[in-house]
């Protein structure tokens, strides 16, 4: 098993063990050291590939930023020109990534409680995600002809934040249950425009 791990390049070990802790234990909550150990390398090694925690936190989120846009990706090729089946397809993937034993809500939501200095690079990360995510999610709603796309964007992109944070205090059976609910509402009783936008 070790000769097997040991074939992965240090920086993708050290990428992979950065992800599970930081996940499982919050960014404070985690050293270099653990991080190092779990890699099976050494700090050394890891200053060599990340100049500094921050750095290697930046890097981190950004792959989550990466897989975050491929799952939109997949929904608009599996769904195409379905803005609503996109949407819809969202707050499922949501409701199904909450669902998992192993879950602790959302990285980024997370990250930002232990990141309060704005100028901080991977802080930066996220709030330029964000804002690229419900940029996408106003472009979806046009396209499905919502008479106010940016309303309903504004009210998506709330309920889908917001049923992350419950899911950790409240569980998950009824935010999930309530978060597609309300999704539906929106989708379904937001009024269309008089011709859709494509």
């Amino acid at each position: 098993m070790k000769d097997k791990t040991m074939k992965v390049p240090p920086r993708e070990r050290i990428l992979a063990a950065a992800e599970e802790l930081f996940y499982r234990e919050g960014i404070r909550g985690v050293g270099v050291e653990a991080i190092a150990a779990r890699a099976e390398t050494t700090k050394m090694a890891l200053y060599r590939h990340f100049e500094s925690k921050d750095a290697l936190v930046t890097e981190w989120l950004r792959l989550e930023v990466a897989r975050d846009e491929a799952v939109l990706d997949r929904l608009a090729a599996e769904h195409p020109g379905d803005p609503r089946a996109q949407l819809l397809g969202w707050a499922k993937h949501i409701t199904e990534r909450l669902s998992g034993e192993s879950d602790r809500g959302c990285p980024f939501l997370n990250s930002v409680a232990e990141l309060p200095d704005r100028n901080h690079p991977a802080r930066q990360v996220i709030e330029a995600h964000k804002s690229a995510q419900t940029r996408r999610v106003v472009e979806l709603c046009a396209q499905a002809g919502l008479a106010d796309p940016e309303a309903v964007a504004s009210e998506f992109v709330f309920v889908i934040e917001g049923a992350q944070v419950s899911a950790q205090s409240m569980g998950t059976a009824n935010t999930c249950e309530r978060l597609l609910c309300i999704v539906r509402r929106l989708l379904e009783e937001a009024p269309p425009s008089a011709a859709p936008r494509r």
